[in-house]
């Protein structure tokens, strides 16, 4: 049971280490509130999608404790774990083989959800992420454009209704312009839609454009939780350091 439904995941001082010396993640504590949007900023190496990875349970704390809904991953089954939340990844992870609709109805057929309740989902998510049902439905992931395949992975993400969002660098590999349709749509989303999200990105751009809180992750470790606001006035010298980034940046668009 959670005591605290306000907390949907928490890292308890958790480490994290490769054959046994190398750490990855280093006495990490951190909660993710129910219904937000934290991101997990950081340069490559800082430990942003190893840290994603520990929630699903694709990983597991070399010591400390992960906790999603007040349990322990260790004492969840992995495979219903993994089915409680979506998985939006920079490379999609499409079945080449399934059309759209194949791929955006595999978990709820996999939970053995009843046919028309599967069709009706799977209509409801494409209308969800822009891609009508008529015209998407019968196509294989090649017949799509990068745009596309990506609206794709975040339907089927949210198809099982999970109430937990994992993305790791979703909108990464796509033009800027596809991947700022994407980021605004994806705001409006959430709003509709109130899912605990945990987003990776080494973009300061997109950190503050998308998070409720943003965690800046250095060396396998948290250098601090802040909101947008709050980053944009830290003294923190690692935070100073990505607010400067983006702030030469409207500087180089006003010259």
């Amino acid at each position: 049971m959670n005591d605290r439904p306000d907390i949907a995941i928490e890292f308890d001082h958790v480490h994290y280490t490769v054959n046994g010396s190398r750490a990855l993640i280093s006495d990490l504590s951190l909660a993710v509130h129910t219904g937000e949007i934290l991101i997990l900023l950081g340069r490559s190496g800082s430990g942003k999608s190893t840290t994603l990875k520990l929630v699903n349970r694709l990983l597991s704390p070399t010591q400390g404790e992960v906790r999603v809904n007040g349990r322990a991953t260790d004492r969840w089954n992995p495979i219903q774990l993994r089915r409680s939340m979506g998985y939006a990844v920079q490379e999609v992870g499409l079945f080449p083989h399934y059309t759209v609709e194949a791929n955006v109805a595999l978990i709820p057929k996999a939970e053995a959800w009843e046919r028309n309740h599967i069709d009706e989902r799977v209509k409801e998510m494409l209308s969800l992420v822009r891609l009508p049902y008529e015209q998407f439905a019968r196509r294989y992931p090649h017949q799509l454009s990068g745009g596309q395949r990506q609206r794709v992975g975040l339907a089927r993400a949210l198809a099982a209704n999970p109430p937990i969002l994992l993305m790791d660098e979703p909108f990464g590999a796509l033009d800027p312009l596809t991947r700022a349709e994407l980021q605004r749509e994806f705001k409006l989303l959430q709003k509709r839609l109130g899912k605990t999200v945990v987003f990776v990105t080494h973009d300061v751009t997109e950190a503050l454009l998308l998070g409720d809180r943003i965690a800046l992750m250095e060396s396998g470790a948290s250098v601090g939780v802040f909101t947008p606001e709050e980053s944009l006035r830290s003294s923190n010298e690692h935070v100073k350091a990505y607010v400067e980034i983006f702030r030469s940046g409207f500087r180089l668009l006003n010259e």
